[in-house]
């Protein structure tokens, strides 16, 4: 059928659609199953995919941005319970799933801030995890900001001349000071050499390349370190010859055989970490907001554009609330959940200049059309503002704009 390429008969379409019905149907019951073997660790993520921090205090994004523009409004509307919602309601549908409650949580696009870790510690999660900059920018805040030299990009440089309370800063477990849930950070160098570099390598060039940088890294780093490799969802494998086989195949043959390393996951590491031999989390006395683009939220706002589309959610999130004030019949789950999908990051990481205008065409009406919903479920009129087009793009990024890279 590959090779074909075209003029199917129907009946190989309609076989071909009966695979795809059934292999989808199977996606979640395999995982589940490899869940149960411990053959993989499930994360989850609060439920619409919201940007947690900014949800809870917009200002949170001066943080690593000082300067930042925001949104004409102040605050998002009751941010604290809109986010319990997300994380409570991401819960119950993993455990629906899965049988099981899980230990860990990857917020929405790595974003953390102070308010963020301790809302999940409430909840009694075991760890969550963001990227390289949030912690370099942290640490600085701190006034322990790493060695120059030592730039954590997985090539072990620089480890050795540091200062020794810094030695393998990045390859380390953390927790915020008061709080009980354990923090991981991506390697960025790692972590974009997948996303971006190898797809173009052969599989072999880049399995030894990627091998060769951790076991760097394995030769200097303090006993107990864990080098956290994230990778930007499942975009970088269409990126691949055939999706990633060839290189994912030879990656984990390659690092299931080697001497020093050890395949685990973050609750593996959580679990060691409390053993007698194990390397407990260093306390970090404060964190810097920021997600795994570049440690700051300014793929979320910021921008002209993307405050744009916050001012839009903020004025339907107030209205809707005014008119469920008035009759309380109104508060529906159906109106819950479009409310949670107004919320979600995906909507404002395509707003900007910076990408491709058919894709900002495509979100930003999406985005006006959902919040227009909104206003409709509540037997509001849409106002005429949704009708005005928020953002244009017209950039050609890398990737086409659906990854990013952890630095700027």
């Amino acid at each position: 059928w590959l090779k074909a390429e075209a003029g199917f008969e129907s009946g190989v379409r309609r076989r071909l659609l009966e695979i795809l019905r059934d292999e989808l149907h199977n996606v979640i019951p395999r995982y589940r199953k490899l869940a149960e073997q411990g053959r993989v660790e499930l994360s989850f993520t609060p439920y619409a995919h919201p940007i947690m921090p900014l949800l809870q205090d917009l200002a949170s994004a001066r943080e690593a941005m000082p300067e930042a523009e925001l949104p004409e409004a102040p605050a998002y509307p009751d941010g604290e319970a809109r986010v319990r919602w997300h994380i409570e309601r991401g819960l119950e549908v993993f455990e629906k799933h899965f049988g099981m409650r899980p230990t860990g949580c990857w917020p929405s696009e790595g974003s953390l801030s102070e308010a963020t870790i301790r809302l999940l510690d409430e909840y009694g999660l075991r760890w969550t995890a963001s990227g390289q900059g949030v912690l370099g920018n942290s640490l600085e805040a701190a006034g322990s900001a790493p060695d120059a030299e030592d730039n954590g990009n997985g090539n072990g440089e620089g480890e050795e001349d540091g200062p020794r309370d810094l030695q393998g800063w990045l390859h380390r477990g953390y927790r915020l000071r008061d709080t009980e849930i354990a923090l991981y950070f991506r390697d960025d160098g790692l972590s974009d050499a997948i996303g971006f570099r190898y797809a173009d390598w052969h599989a072999d060039d880049a399995v030894a390349d990627f091998v060769h940088h951790i076991g760097n890294i394995a030769e200097v780093a303090p006993a107990g370190s864990v080098v956290s490799v994230i990778l930007d969802g499942e975009n970088a494998w269409e990126y691949y010859p055939e999706n990633g086989f060839h290189f994912l195949s030879g990656l984990y043959e390659a690092l299931a055989q080697h001497e020093r390393l050890n395949l685990c996951t973050f609750d593996d590491v959580c679990a060691h970490a409390s053993t007698a031999g194990g390397a407990a989390p260093v306390e970090l006395p404060s964190l810097v907001a920021g997600s795994w683009v570049y440690g700051t939220f300014s793929t979320w706002i910021g921008d002209p554009d993307k405050n744009r589309g916050w001012d839009r959610l903020i004025e339907a999130r107030e209205a809707v609330d005014a008119a469920i004030a008035k009759d309380p019949s109104l508060d529906t789950p159906e109106l819950r959940e479009q409310l949670a999908i107004c919320e979600g990051s995906d909507w404002c990481w395509w707003f900007g200049a910076y990408n491709p205008a058919g894709s900002v065409s495509d979100f930003e009406q999406l985005y006006r059309r959902h919040l227009a919903r909104l206003y409709q479920l509540a037997g509001l009129a849409v106002p005429e503002a949704l009708e005005e087009v928020l953002s244009v793009g017209g950039g050609d990024p890398a990737a086409g704009g659906t990854m990013r890279k952890g630095q700027d």
